[in-house]
């Protein structure tokens, strides 16, 4: 709620014209030098981005984006704000290149790299100038020395510190096991985002209108700070380094991605908040210090395509880490209810398995089938259905109804008085109420238990009818998936025993992007 008192303009200029000195002093030092090299050092960029952010802040504080007079002096903050915070982000994946061990790609990150820091700074620059000129008309006063330069350079001497620290024991297969598992988790979680690395620029601004939101972005960048958080929380520091050489290069690649979401969230919320958004026609507010296809551009073919590069080389490396470190188990759980592995199911037991990149196997009647795969779950059902068909037939005869009528019977009649019976016995589930039945019989010939069967196996195979004949199907593999696979099939295989979806746990979160 905006406060009720009114700040003069003559309290509110001397306030900014106080606090803004130090920022118009580092934007005079950029407007000065003489390249982008000078301005591509942490010393100065730090400096700028901790000035502009108290600045913004105290804008904010007293309303100053929605004023006349200060708004264009507020958004030319907020640009050196967020291009000085997406420099420092580049800066920091540039020198932090050497030590990432980052699995080699089809493009040249550190290139890329370099030319998305210059394009950064150069509307760094160009925001320099212009809140230099903003100033003037503002009558803020602009430190009339240069900052000194030596202040702002940074020589880094070739080495590293040796490290001597020691170094404290962990289980080394369950830190692999949750690391990998979870990054696995995230890339699931991040598909819509980097299928936008396969768009063509035209189609740019749509999808970061419906996809590659600020929202989205934010959310994932933070989900990648917690796993390098968790890593350097139980990995840095212990032995497990040492024993897997490959826990390094994973912690590589998961800052690296965080760094690049880091940058998407900074250049999409510009896009959002500063390009694409109306601005008032104050005298103040400029244009857009940056082009929205310029922008676009930055955005998906250095952020987005990298996040997508480098989290499908991790992937693979996840799931040979898992290998390395599977213990193999067995599970049995109950065969879908619904039209047993028909292709929801079988597809969210192959995508799960995929997932982990286990090989997983599905005995069922001594029969196995590879788990990974959909259609080969799929022709499990020719045992199943041959099952409920021998089901089917011995109720029917159970039943005694055939005893009671004469080869002149209609069929129909008897058929409908076989279902009706065995569902009020709930040995049975009716999709179809009223019942029909196909015009022409299943066939003509054979004894009438044989036409009457040859019926109900038709009606069973046109989906008019089930049975739960609570057969079990046992997987065998890596104990991890087997305790998803024991989930999704407690869960129902994510149906009701109508065939309608129903929602997945949490824990299969993942499934519901992958499905």
């Amino acid at each position: 709620m905006a406060s009720s008192v009114t700040i003069t303009s003559t309290e509110f200029h001397k306030l900014i014209a106080k606090r803004a000195m130090t920022l118009l002093g580092l934007a005079k030092h950029i407007s000065q030098c003489q390249s982008s090299k000078e301005v591509k050092i942490r010393p100065l960029i730090g400096p700028v981005l901790s000035q502009s952010t108290q600045l913004e802040e105290l804008l904010d504080l007293y309303g100053a984006g929605s004023n006349f007079q200060w708004c264009g002096f507020r958004s030319l903050t907020a640009a050196i704000k967020h291009f000085s915070d997406a420099s420092y982000e580049l800066l920091h994946i540039r020198y932090s290149l050497p030590h990432y061990r980052l699995l080699p790609i089809e493009q040249d990150f550190a290139r890329a790299t370099e030319e998305t820091l210059e394009f950064t700074v150069n509307v760094l620059e160009k925001a320099a100038t212009q809140i230099l000129a903003q100033a003037e008309q503002l009558d803020l006063p602009v430190p009339s020395h240069r900052l000194r330069e030596e202040s702002y350079t940074e020589e880094l001497p070739a080495g590293f510190l040796e490290q001597n620290c020691q170094t404290r024991n962990v289980e080394i297969a369950e830190t692999v096991t949750l690391l990998a598992t979870a990054f696995l988790n995230l890339a699931a979680e991040s598909e819509e985002i980097r299928t936008a690395s396969r768009l063509k620029p035209e189609a740019f601004a749509s999808y970061v209108r419906d996809t590659v939101s600020e929202k989205t972005l934010r959310s994932l960048e933070l989900r990648f700070h917690n796993l390098q958080s968790l890593y350097d929380t139980y990995v840095s520091g212990t032995e497990a380094a040492q024993l897997d050489t490959d826990l390094p290069v994973l912690r590589g690649h998961i800052s690296v991605v965080f760094h690049l979401l880091r940058t998407a969230t900074l250049f999409v919320h510009h896009y959002e908040r500063h390009v694409k958004k109306q601005p008032c026609d104050s005298i103040s507010r400029l244009e857009p210090i940056v082009n929205a296809e310029e922008l676009l551009d930055v955005l998906m073919k250095y952020s987005i395509t990298h996040i997508n590069l480098y989290i499908g080389c991790t992937e693979q490396l996840c799931r040979e880490m898992l290998k390395r470190y599977a213990e193999v188990g067995e599970v049995e759980v109950p065969v879908p209810p619904y039209r047993g592995f028909h292709v929801r199911p079988s597809t969210l037991i192959a995508k799960l398995t995929l997932h982990y990149g286990s090989a997983i196997q599905m005995e069922l009647d001594d029969e196995v089938y590879d788990a990974s795969s959909p259609l080969g779950l799929f022709r499990a059902n020719e045992k199943i259905n041959a099952k409920k068909r021998r089901w089917l037939a011995a109720e029917v005869v159970r039943l005694k109804i055939l005893h009671e009528q004469d080869d002149q019977s209609d069929i129909n009649d008897i058929v409908r008085e076989v279902v009706l019976t065995l569902a009020g016995q709930s040995k049975l589930i009716l999709y179809e109420q009223p019942l029909h039945l196909p015009e022409e019989p299943a066939r003509t010939q054979g004894t009438l238990l044989e036409k009457i069967v040859d019926e109900m196996a038709r009606l069973l195979a046109m989906a008019k009818i089930d049975v739960d004949t609570k057969m079990t199907a046992k997987f065998i593999g890596d104990k991890r998936v087997l305790a998803d696979i024991k989930l999704l099939a407690e869960s129902g295989y994510g149906e009701d025993k109508f065939g309608n979806n129903i929602p997945l746990p949490e824990k299969l979160a993942y499934l519901r992007r992958l499905a």
